[in-house]
């Protein structure tokens, strides 16, 4: 089988980076790929599908193995199946211009990181083929997008619902829960202690529409909290870069602004506490797969 030299390697996470560059937010890994192809076209043998799998192309799957060295190296991001740059890895891609250095410098960074680990890490080597980690990234991206999708599309008031039962799990009192019906803002109140005496009041709003809340939702959702009390919005579309600059330059009313990725986060680290009604509107099943050490 010919082999991935280093220079390919560097040519095809490049390519990646070149895509990456421009999006701050990030790109879905499948976008990704797509366009890659454009960029990068696969070689022959890339075009080629494996022997005991035709329907699956060797292309992609390199790409994703390539580009591991560079998550270790802390120049690429792969959330729930967004990929992105950071900060290092832009301005690696500036300063390390040709494809066998980029890659050269890559491997210099993982096997430091790789070092540094207390346990052997399975998920890459710098001149394997293909591994069973890039199945595992594969399944952990359709499980992502399965979610999403669900979540976009579920009832607004089975969402609120669910966030009522990420409180609870998470050992909040709810003292108020808004009826279906006009909310005036606020969908969901809740406490430190079942009394609501001890602590601030949680003033919560949750918005289950797709585009992100911009600024002026924030500013409007300001208005509904007086200095004691503090702020929970919970969005699926997220937020716009200006509303999170204004939540963070708040001094004296107090407010937290979580999207769909860090939401979900919160409800399997909580899972086990969340009553079991809201768990049957979000349930999930852990799925185990073999790790052997190298």
């Amino acid at each position: 089988m010919p082999e991935i030299t280093l220079k390919r390697r560097g040519e095809l996470i490049r390519g990646v980076f070149k895509l990456l560059k421009e999006q701050s937010d990030g790109i879905q890994a499948k976008t990704v790929l797509k366009e890659l192809e454009s960029i990068v076209p696969p070689t022959p043998f890339e075009n080629s599908s494996y022997p005991n799998n035709p329907t699956v192309r060797r292309y992609e799957k390199i790409v994703r193995f390539s580009t591991i060295t560079s998550v270790k190296a802390g120049w690429l991001l792969k959330n729930k199946g967004t990929w992105s740059l950071t900060d290092e890895g832009a301005q690696a891609y500036s300063t390390f211009q040709y494809p066998e250095e980029f890659a050269k410098e890559a491997n210099s960074l993982y096997r430091k990181w790789k070092k540094d680990q207390p346990t052997p890490d399975d998920s890459s080597t710098e001149n394997g083929d293909d591994s069973v980690s890039t199945t595992l990234e594969e399944a952990e991206e359709a499980a992502w997008v399965e979610i999403e999708d669900y979540l976009t599309d579920i009832n607004p008031y089975d969402f609120q619902d669910i966030v009522a039962g990420l409180l609870r799990g998470m050992g909040y009192h709810l003292s108020w829960i808004s009826p279906p019906g006009p909310d005036k803002g606020i969908d969901i109140i809740g406490h430190i202690d079942p009394l609501g005496i001890k602590g601030p009041r949680i003033k919560v709003q949750v918005k289950r529409r797709g585009d992100k809340i911009n600024v002026d939702g924030i500013r409007s959702f300001l208005a509904l909290l007086s200095d004691g009390d503090v702020g929970l919005f919970i969005s699926i579309g997220g937020f716009t870069r200006d509303s999170e600059s204004e939540a963070r330059g708040q001094e004296k009313r107090k407010i937290m602004l979580i999207d769909l990725k860090r939401f979900f986060d919160l409800w399997v680290e909580y899972y086990k506490n969340i009553p079991e009604a809201q768990r049957r509107l979000l349930p999930l099943k852990p799925v185990h797969y073999l790790d052997l050490p190298e």
